[in-house]
């Protein structure tokens, strides 16, 4: 491959991330959305993160089985509950860590 071709392989790759995220913005942001949509569309980012969360939480990879004595799920516990109490992100990682640190060290 050429220069060139990596010039325009970098653009290719560029509108195919850029115009996915371009194009709703530009096609709702003169439209009022309906108002169940719009509650719709609050829930996507919840679910992303479930989904990526969940494999870490409740799987092992080798091989891939469902498991709840997860070292991960055991600190995402007490984190969630911090979490849940104080609405700070910065206490609910500190409790999330040293309970992960403290997990490990003991299992």
């Amino acid at each position: 491959m050429t220069g060139r071709d990596y010039l325009l392989l970098m653009i290719a790759l560029g509108a195919v991330t850029y115009l996915p995220r371009m194009l709703p913005l530009v096609v709702f942001s003169r439209r009022t959305l309906p108002a169940w949509f719009a509650e719709w569309l609050e829930l996507i980012p919840v679910a992303i993160l479930s989904a990526l969360i969940a494999p870490t939480l409740f799987a092992h990879p080798d091989p891939r089985a469902f498991t709840l004595g997860k070292i991960e799920l055991l600190a995402a516990i007490p984190a969630l509950l911090c979490a849940l109490k104080t609405r700070s992100l910065a206490g609910t990682v500190v409790v999330g860590m040293l309970c992960y640190w403290g997990f490990k060290l003991v299992m």
